[in-house]
């Protein structure tokens, strides 16, 4: 039985995830912790059930006290860096969803968890459907000199553009240098219209509207041709078989390994 803890715990992913844990044969939820509703009980809070697991707001505290096998966290991209090396320096596995992490972060903890021989797994994106969208744009990437990304999220999503559309520009630049092939000489007439320039010269394009939960496309265009994949997350249980897979790997590897499609 893998003991977990969820931070972020009464957020719209970490009720999720603790409902998930509570319904997973092979995992406990030991710790809770969150800013809000102190003392409440999580399953309570997350699915009406009782576990006796009371919301903590110290997190190192909460560690120390509990001992998780593995925590994950959904919080805030602002603090989520500190909250990584919190669980590596204590030794406690971490399977981490929130996004917003830098380049130059990634690799500091990526050293710290070598330092520490403890596991931690990032992902931008825990659905698998949208990992495989971005497995399949790396592919298409050997076949096509131009392409875009329109990354489309709920207007409460704080970071932009989306880890997921980061990752799969980082993917597809693996494959091809330049997905501007014959573009002309441009002018933005405002500034930012032609969206974020990312890796291998891709623009990556961020919609923020209600009404959306998560939603990603990758236009591949060619003389005579248009390749459109696309993905949508209808609700955040789509997350959950992802989040336990990183889970059980996390649990029994002391590895740091950044996005799903390293274990699909």
């Amino acid at each position: 039985m893998i003991k977990a803890g969820v931070v972020g715990a009464l957020g719209k992913m970490g009720r999720e995830v603790v409902n998930a844990i509570i319904n997973s044969e092979d995992t406990e939820l030991v710790m809770a912790v969150d800013i809000a509703g102190v003392g409440t009980d999580a399953g309570v809070a997350a699915c009406g059930k009782e576990t006796g697991v009371l919301v903590e707001a110290d997190l190192e505290k909460a560690i120390l006290s509990k001992k998780p096998d593995v925590v994950i966290d959904f919080t805030q991209p602002n603090g989520i860096y500190e909250h990584v090396c919190t669980y590596i320096k204590n030794k406690t596995k971490s399977v981490i969803g929130t996004t917003g992490l830098k380049n130059e972060q990634l690799k500091s903890i990526e050293a710290l968890s070598k330092e520490y021989n403890t596991g931690c797994f990032i992902a931008p994106n825990f659905s698998t459907g949208a990992v495989l969208l971005m497995m399949f744009s790396k592919q298409a990437s050997k076949y096509f000199k131009n392409a875009e990304i329109i990354e489309l999220h709920h207007n409460q999503k704080k970071d932009a553009p989306s880890g997921t559309a980061i990752k799969t520009a980082q993917l597809m630049a693996q494959e091809n240098p330049d997905f501007t092939f014959g573009n002309c000489p441009e002018t933005e007439l405002i500034q930012g219209s032609r969206g974020g320039t990312s890796e291998a010269n891709i623009h990556i394009h961020s919609v923020r509207m209600p009404g959306y939960i998560a939603s990603q496309e990758v236009i591949f265009g060619a003389s005579g041709q248009i390749f459109k994949m696309e993905h949508h997350s209808m609700n955040r249980t789509c997350y959950m078989d992802g989040v336990l897979m990183a889970l059980r790997y996390v649990n029994n590897n002391n590895t740091f390994v950044y996005g799903l499609d390293n274990i699909m």
